[in-house]
């Protein structure tokens, strides 16, 4: 499978002299299952996870690391606002694709009962919803892996437009496999692989997340202006806060 690289020139910020670096020079120009491969075998068996939201640019990076190895554990953040359809598109891609080990991970019940009793968090605080629904539940879930995969692109914009294949996050090693490719290489790996839609995508929501903070996306729109929409907000927290908790 062939790909297109997004941005030729781009330049990874970290210098080539540490293990983040050497990694992320040697894997400037490497593809999906490459990088993949390499995070396997450089973390060994048992250390790596995949995180993946099940969302409506999920599937291709779950089928590249299917096909390196169905057992590197998923995980998926269940925060309790999502989408019944993520739910299903969830179960439908773990059944096609054959992936054995798919953790659903929930928030803590006692932080979200001191903290978001009304369930009307994601309005006043989202940054504080966030919190206590995915980063930290995300930072338990990690505290046995020693890497992770995710499937952030610099196609997407924003603080994703300069993301190198490999950076530290915290104590871990976080391989950004897809963030070579632009968006037609991910639109033709989703054909050759023939992935499934997210069933939100044919009601207009090109990005989704929880309900309450996921509108849709009007034409012409980037692809994640429904996400927060009028909250000054881009980024849930699991990519811009480190995860140690549990090193």
């Amino acid at each position: 499978m062939t790909f297109q690289r997004s941005g030729a020139d781009f330049t990874p910020a970290t210098p080539c002299t540490d293990e983040v670096g050497g990694l992320a020079c040697a894997l400037a120009d490497a593809g999906p299952e490459e990088i993949i491969a390499t995070a396997l075998r450089t973390l060994g068996p048992g250390r790596l996870c995949l995180v993946s939201s099940f969302g409506t640019e999920s599937a291709v990076l779950l089928a590249y690391a299917a096909k390196v190895d169905r057992s590197i554990p998923v995980v998926f953040l269940d925060t309790g606002f999502l989408f019944e359809e993520t739910l299903a598109y969830r179960d439908a891609l773990t059944a096609q694709l054959g992936l054995t080990d798919v953790r659903s991970i929930q928030p803590d019940a006692a932080r979200v009962a001191a903290l978001d009793a009304d369930r009307d968090l994601w309005f006043s605080d989202p940054d504080s919803c966030c919190r206590i629904r995915k980063v930290e539940p995300l930072a338990r879930a990690l505290s046995g892996f020693d890497g992770w995969l995710n499937g952030r692109k610099r196609y997407q914009g924003g603080l994703r437009a300069a993301i190198p294949v490999v950076e530290r996050d915290g104590v871990r090693l976080k391989f950004n496999p897809l963030a070579n490719l632009d968006r037609a290489s991910v639109e033709a790996a989703q054909r050759e692989f023939a992935l499934p839609d997210h069933p939100m995508l044919a009601k207009g929501f090109t990005s989704v997340g929880c309900m309450p903070c996921t509108s849709r996306a009007a034409a012409g729109e980037d692809a994640r202006a429904g996400r927060w929409r009028g909250k000054g907000k881009t980024e849930c927290g699991i990519h811009t806060l480190l995860n140690t908790v549990g090193a």
